[in-house]
């Protein structure tokens, strides 16, 4: 009999790696509280919230939004981007980080990943900047921050804007310090699969009192903080949190710190496994990068004959969750294929043809990735020795799958 679970064989692993999202009393300790308060909109828990989440990462102000992409569009906003402005973002991130752009009539503009990081290159993106360029996005992908010294010499250099996007990097440490406002603002996202959640919502953070109050009012109608109730003094839209998100993420924060700890140690021992297993290739580790919060467990695959799906189906039959991540590069998707996203915008001479664009690091990792989700690093050393374990099978028998 064949000694790998695809073909029969048993498999590494016969228990579940821990749920998501991780819940528990105080979570319905605090939702009781609003619900008997009557208070559900837009007030002291959303406040608190807003406060607690701030100080944790380091930063000055806190504003909640509706969802991680409001959260960039908002910032984007009170940064004042607008129709033709370019913003230079990473090729390999989720379409939302391009689409926060054009919702304002801007431009995004791709530049490729660091194969090292999987993050964007800050060696590339001053080939990309032209006179309409007037935002840089770094993506902390995965919650690995990118490499933020190259990014802000660059903005420096050339007078632009950072919006950092950490959707998925809640607690992650660049030079020691929490990512978020290391630029000039940054957007995280508390949707259902992120480390903290209430299954939708956002927080834009910042240094900046100017630009914090800009935010608050663009996701709050237009008001102004020194006005009243029906006081609207800008062209804006309702993206505020309600109460009962606030209350689950006060819970969910709770856990955050100790849950990250476990998150990055068990990726650290993974990384140093699996970098001894041929055809296995892990992230450059980077001491600049005091802590990877680990959204994604991300490495890459390639050993010739085996496929990668075939690898990911022989994984999974040996109890390992997995996935091969984004098919393509952001300005791979339909939507940059179409009428004038074909020349996209094209007012003002300048034509971005998203048919050619070509980022050889993001296109490789479109076919070679395989990810991890999160909670999978909520376990043990066992359960990172059992993957490790998975891994290191198939690798000895892929002679016995059929490609």
């Amino acid at each position: 009999m064949s000694k790998l679970a695809i073909n029969g064989g048993k498999a590494v692993r016969q228990r579940p790696f821990p749920d998501w999202p991780v819940h528990g009393e105080r979570e319905r300790e605090l939702l009781l509280e609003v619900l008997e308060s009557g208070e559900w909109w837009f007030g002291d828990r959303v406040h608190e919230f807003e406060a607690k989440f701030a100080e944790y990462h380091q930063a000055r102000y806190g504003i909640t939004t509706s969802n991680g992409t409001t959260s960039l569009q908002v910032s984007l906003q009170a940064l004042e981007v607008a129709d033709d402005d370019e913003v230079i973002i990473p090729a390999y991130t989720f379409i939302a980080t391009a689409t926060c752009i054009m919702q304002l009539g801007a431009v995004p503009v791709f530049v490729d990943i660091d194969p090292e990081t999987y993050c964007m290159d800050p060696g590339r993106i001053e080939e990309a900047i032209t006179d309409r360029t007037k935002i840089i996005i770094p993506v902390h992908f995965g919650g690995r921050p990118t490499d933020m010294d190259g990014v802000m010499k660059v903005a420096k250099k050339h007078n632009l804007r950072v919006v950092e996007d950490a959707a998925q990097a809640h607690s992650a440490e660049w030079n020691g310090h929490k990512v978020g406002a290391i630029g000039d603002c940054g957007g995280f996202s508390f949707q259902m699969s992120k480390n903290i959640t209430a299954g939708e919502g956002g927080i834009i953070l910042t240094n900046d009192e100017k630009l914090a109050d800009l935010c608050w009012s663009y996701s709050n109608c237009g008001r102004s903080k020194k006005s009243g109730d029906y006081g609207h003094y800008l062209s804006a839209g309702n993206y505020r949190m309600t109460e009962f998100q606030a209350a689950i993420l006060l819970a969910q924060l709770e856990r955050l710190e100790e849950q990250s700890q476990t998150r990055h140690k068990n990726a650290e021992f993974l990384t140093d496994e699996l970098s001894k297993i041929e055809g296995i290739k892990t992230l450059k580790q980077d001491p600049r990068i005091t802590r990877n919060t680990v959204h994604i467990y991300i490495f890459t695959y390639d050993t010739g004959d085996l496929p990668r799906k075939k690898f990911l189906e022989a994984l999974r039959a040996e109890g390992i969750p997995c996935s091969p991540g984004y098919d393509r590069p952001v300005y791979g998707h339909p939507v940059f294929h179409q009428g004038e996203n074909e020349a996209f915008p094209g007012h003002y001479g300048r034509k971005v043809r998203y048919r050619e664009m070509d980022c050889p690091s993001a296109e490789r990792l479109c076919q070679e990735a395989v990810w991890f989700k999160q909670s999978m690093f909520l376990g043990t050393e066992e359960d990172m020795n059992d993957i490790v374990e998975a891994i290191e099978k198939i690798q000895r028998y892929s002679g016995e799958i059929s490609s």
